[in-house]
């Protein structure tokens, strides 16, 4: 049951590590009218989850593997190659501030452990980027949880992250956006049957229009997110 209760804690969307503070472009999409209602939002939201899931996800999946076979070079390696997939400023910063937050706060949920500390100092020192998926990665392994408890909980943090955004700027309510989150959790499965064979050298996340998105948002005046 403690492996359930740490799953619950790490995806709850009270969880400090920064969600609230992103969009993933959702803010730009809505202002051009590219999301505009219930529809186009799980379309745009469909999107960045496909996004995520061959990227990210991967990422997730290879650093826990290498936490639980303490190959350290493995998991530096996949928070390096994680950041060549991000095309835009803001999205590296998403994901460097929320992996340091969760880095340090894991420092506290695993005092003492030599890999946390290690992971923590590279991190502030430059040496890593610190990416919140790798560090995902780390935490699940440390924490018993299983990759397949890993991606689900990556998958629905990146849905959960538009959809909660989408109900400050787009004219949806709650009713719909939890319609649309129940549909896409039951394609999650699909996705890590894809993602899990995938290695560094597969990784993939072209979706074009997220980017061109996330861009024009760094140089948008229409700002209720970072990104």
């Amino acid at each position: 049951m403690d492996t359930i209760m740490h799953l619950l804690q790490f995806t709850d969307s009270t969880f400090p590590v920064g969600t609230f503070s992103f969009s993933n472009g959702l803010e730009t999409a809505a202002y051009e009218g590219v999301v505009r209602d219930a529809r186009t939002l799980e379309e745009y939201t469909r999107a960045v989850a496909l996004q995520a899931a061959f990227s990210d996800g991967v990422a997730a999946l290879l650093s826990h593997r290498a936490t639980l076979a303490d190959d350290y070079d493995a998991i530096v390696r996949a928070d390096r190659q994680i950041m060549l997939f991000k095309m835009n400023d803001e999205a590296r910063m998403m994901l460097q501030r929320m992996g340091k937050k969760l880095a340090e706060l894991a420092a506290r949920l695993f005092p003492g452990n030599g890999l946390i500390g290690r992971w923590l100092s590279d991190i502030e020192s430059g040496e890593t980027p610190g990416s919140y998926p790798v560090a995902q990665g780390i935490v699940f392994a440390l924490a018993g949880l299983d990759e397949e408890q890993l991606y689900a909980s990556h998958q629905y943090g990146v849905v959960n992250m538009v959809l909660s955004a989408a109900l400050r700027c787009v004219r949806v309510s709650h009713y719909d956006t939890q319609e649309s989150l129940f549909r896409l959790s039951a394609e999650v499965p699909a996705l890590y049957e894809r993602a899990r064979s995938m290695t560094f050298e597969d990784m993939n996340s072209f979706v074009p229009e997220m980017d061109i998105m996330a861009s024009l948002h760094e140089k948008g005046n229409m700002r209720m997110f970072m990104n």
